[in-house]
């Protein structure tokens, strides 16, 4: 799976509810052929700031989960890899340049919602002219800066 073919598949899921953590870590999942449906459940409560409250956006936690998936450890008997630290910092990194026309990385700033106002929540979801259009490129994004650090950083330096 190419970036771009992360990018549609991540915005293909989000369209269809899948949260924004969710959405993104699905697509790295897909690509490292490592789908878990376990731990894309842990990560549904991690979409709209976690758990609705408008702090760190979800497309963070759900490549920040990816990598983690692929380096830390399951148990004390394993080893991380410490790669994870550094990778989880250029995707960070590449996630603040993306949205810093939006004002930052937390969902406040890119969704502007109140996701305990059920008004703006029905707005975000039927208005196509609502921010969702820009979660919608955000969550693409995302997706696609994730598959080019695996690319680049994973895939083809083993």
């Amino acid at each position: 799976m190419t970036p771009e073919e992360m990018r549609d598949r991540a915005t293909e899921v989000f369209k269809k509810r899948f949260h924004c953590s969710q959405a993104v870590l699905l697509a790295g999942q897909e690509k490292m052929g490592v789908v878990n449906e376990e731990v894309l459940k842990a990560l549904g409560l991690f979409g709209g700031g976690i758990a609705g409250t408008c702090r760190v956006c979800g497309a963070i936690t759900g490549g920040v989960a990816l990598i983690s998936s692929l380096f830390s450890r399951g148990n004390l008997e394993q080893k991380e890899n410490p790669k994870m630290w550094s990778l989880a910092h250029k995707y960070i990194q590449a996630f603040e340049d993306l949205t810093r026309e939006y004002g930052g990385t937390d969902c406040k700033d890119i969704s502007r919602m109140n996701w305990q106002d059920n008004d703006q929540v029905k707005e975000f979801y039927s208005n196509p002219e609502s921010r969702r259009k820009i979660c919608i490129k955000v969550v693409g994004d995302a997706a696609y800066t994730l598959g080019k650090l695996l690319e680049d950083e994973v895939i083809n330096k083993k």
